[in-house]
């Protein structure tokens, strides 16, 4: 297994040789590597088992360090850097020539973030190259929120994961293009569209699900658990499971028709904040429970209740 450590000098190390470290960011692990190294880029796609389709976010130390490597920077764009970075958010826009090709999929537009973890933080201002950096789990399954997670199903394919404790957000960032100046969500994520509204006005979401995303975290199948998990009303789905072990992955209440040790409540208080954080945390504790399938509930369809029926619809096979 990997080692597990608060080691950065180490990190810094192993990515100036090219190789693959696991980071910690606000809203998941990432499996970083050097984004302008061909070779370690590679070994993400090969080690997450991701296909090459599918484009990788770049992170920077700052906006700054981002300027460098992309093109344009649309004036909305400008707003959402000064007022969301450090922060859970992504932007897709025009990439230079120094970005490999490898890391945005042939686009020529490349995702770009500054996380605000404090230790990736201080291993960007080491390194003078940002790092592509998606989720530290295989491709397709639940993203990890603490290192244990990602030496659980990684830890034989790396040297190192950068032990920064339990993530902040528990949710990938939300990604934002640009097409024709209009500001465009691509994915639903620890930024809600609410609070973006407030700063630039209303925005278009478009999810795209297909085999040729426009930026990273838009294929349709993808943050499954290691169970079938079905998401909507449990009161409907139940009479389908007759004589299967049921779990049920609740958004405040449990149901009173199930034992209590087959249910994960992710906020108790409705506190939509603390349901993001725990879900993909509470999606790996059912691959211990003693159950067949996952009943997952619908949250309210506001703030980061969207981003979390989002994951949630992705990993279901009723979707």
């Amino acid at each position: 297994m990997a080692e597990i450590g608060t080691d950065i000098q180490k990190a810094a190390s192993l990515l100036r040789r090219g190789k693959l470290v696991a980071i910690p960011t606000e809203t998941v692990y990432g499996l970083a590597g050097n984004a302008f190294n061909e070779e370690a880029v590679l070994s993400i796609f090969e080690t997450k088992n991701r296909p090459q389709f599918d484009p990788l976010i770049v992170h920077s130390s700052g906006i700054q360090w981002v300027k460098q490597h992309v093109n344009e920077i649309p004036v909305l764009a400008g707003i959402l850097m000064d007022e969301f970075w450090p922060g859970p958010m992504t932007l897709v826009l025009p990439k230079k020539e120094i970005v490999p090709d490898l890391v945005t999929s042939g686009l020529d537009s490349v995702a770009v973030r500054v996380p605000s973890h404090p230790m990736t933080q201080e291993l960007l201002l080491m390194l003078d190259f940002p790092l592509a950096a998606p989720s530290a789990n295989p491709f397709g399954y639940v993203s990890p929120t603490t290192a244990q997670h990602v030496n659980d199903q990684l830890g034989d394919k790396i040297d190192y994961i950068l032990d920064g404790g339990s993530t902040t957000v528990g949710l990938e960032s939300t990604i934002i293009g640009f097409e024709e100046g209009k500001p465009i969500v691509y994915r639903l994520g620890g930024l809600s569209i609410d609070v973006i509204e407030e700063s630039i006005g209303p925005v278009e979401i478009a999810l795209n699900q297909s085999s040729d995303p426009k930026a990273p975290g838009m294929l349709k199948s993808h943050y499954a658990p290691g169970k079938p998990l079905y998401f909507g009303n449990p009161g409907e789905l139940i009479s389908d499971f007759d004589g299967k072990r049921i779990g049920f992955l609740g958004f405040m209440t449990r149901l009173e028709f199930l034992p209590n040790d087959r249910q994960l409540i992710l906020s108790p208080h409705g506190d939509l904040h603390e349901a993001a954080v725990n879900l993909f945390a509470f999606m790996r504790e059912f691959e211990k429970f003693p159950v067949d399938i996952i009943l997952a509930e619908q949250l309210p369809e506001i703030g980061l209740g969207r981003a979390i029926n989002d994951r949630l619809r992705r990993a279901a096979v009723n979707s």
